[in-house]
C-alpha cells in the first residue's frame, strides 16, 4: 500500500519542488516562451521559502506542492507523470481546510487549470493582462 501525506515544506525539498515548478510551467503554458520560465527560475527559487508551502509526498518522494500567500494560491504544481491522479485536488482540499476564502490567477489559455478550479468551486472574477507575458489572466475566487 502506498503511503502518502501532505506536510509543510522543508529546505531540503527546494531542489525537487523547483524541478516540478519549472517542468509544470513549461508544460502547462506552451503559449509562453520557455525562456520566460528559465529566466525567472533563480528569482522564484529565492522567494519560494518565504511562501507558505505544502508538499504532497508518496512513498517518500515529492509528487506535487502548493504555494499560498495569505489567501492567495500562488500555484498548485504536480509532477508530470503524476497528473490526473487526484494530487492537485488533495493539495487544494488541504488548503481549503485552512482558509475561509481563496483566490488565484490563471492564464485564460490554460484551460486544464481553469476547468479544474471551476470544478472545485472557484468562480471567475476579473480579467487582466499579465504585463510580463502579455497573456490574459483570470482571477478566480472561492469561499466556504
Amino acid at each position: 500500500m502506498k503511503s502518502e501525506n501532505i506536510r509543510r515544506f522543508e529546505s531540503k525539498d527546494l531542489d525537487r519542488i523547483m524541478e516540478i515548478w519549472l517542468n509544470t510551467n513549461i508544460e502547462a503554458h506552451d503559449f509562453i516562451d520557455e525562456k520566460y520560465w528559465r529566466d525567472n527560475f533563480g528569482m522564484v527559487k529565492e522567494m519560494m521559502p518565504s511562501a507558505e508551502l505544502y508538499v504532497f509526498e508518496e512513498d517518500s518522494e515529492i509528487k506535487g506542492f502548493v504555494g499560498v500567500m495569505e489567501n492567495y494560491i500562488a500555484g498548485i504544481f504536480v509532477d508530470g507523470n503524476n497528473k490526473s491522479r487526484g494530487i492537485g485536488k488533495k493539495l487544494l482540499d488541504f488548503v481549503k481546510d485552512k482558509k475561509d476564502s481563496l483566490e488565484l490567477s490563471v492564464y485564460e489559455k490554460n484551460t486544464r487549470a481553469m476547468n479544474f478550479y471551476k470544478r472545485e468551486g472557484f468562480e471567475i472574477g476579473e480579467k487582466n493582462i499579465d504585463e510580463n507575458t502579455d497573456e490574459v489572466e483570470i482571477k478566480m475566487i472561492w469561499s466556504k
